[in-house]
């Protein structure tokens, strides 16, 4: 069966440090993906997320407008971000590790997302829609976001560390018609 991420009610969000002492959170407005599970056995689904990372939004218009440049995401020439996965582990529970391939700026690295599974209800709208939190930790630098300035009391002004979060709502979507 296939689902599609209801992008009405899906969050994609990130933190990272800021100058060592705070954290600033953001996320993309925009995002599309399609999942293929079977409720009864969600270590057999897929997932092929795609985000424009041009859609970046941390409340800053310069420091999105910094995000989308050539020193961060290059959105001109690197315009989208994707996840697919590769394998699911269930962990006991609604619990799930998804193992995938994260690329962003044509760099493609492996990234565990711990995922729990909300729940699966009929829609009002037809078909069922499932609810789904995930979290995982990159390494901007993995990704070529290498980007930094020194602080003058020791340190650098963006952590490497990133922490993403998703909320995501996917809908059910009706087989094909012969």
């Amino acid at each position: 069966m296939t689902w599609q991420i209801d992008k009405a009610h899906t969050d994609v969000s990130f933190s990272a440090r800021h100058m060592m002492v705070s954290t600033v959170r953001g996320h993309f407005r925009d995002v599309e993906g399609e999942l293929e599970f079977d409720p009864s056995d969600l270590t057999a689904a897929r997932l092929r997320v795609t985000i424009p990372v041009a859609s970046v939004d941390t409340r800053e218009e310069k420091r999105d407008a910094h995000l989308r440049s050539a020193d961060f995401f290059d959105a001109e020439q690197f315009p989208t971000m994707t996840y697919v996965s590769r394998q699911v582990t269930a962990l006991g529970g609604d619990r799930y590790r998804v193992a995938g391939d994260l690329t962003i700026r044509g760099t493609t690295h492996p990234v565990d997302l711990d995922v729990t599974l909300n729940g699966i209800q009929p829609s009002p709208m037809g078909g069922r829609s499932a609810g789904f939190e995930a979290e995982g930790r990159i390494s901007r630098k993995d990704f070529g976001l290498t980007w930094n300035v020194g602080l003058e009391t020791g340190g650098v002004l963006v952590g490497d560390e990133v922490k993403i979060t998703v909320d995501a709502e996917v809908m059910e979507l009706a087989p094909a018609t012969a």
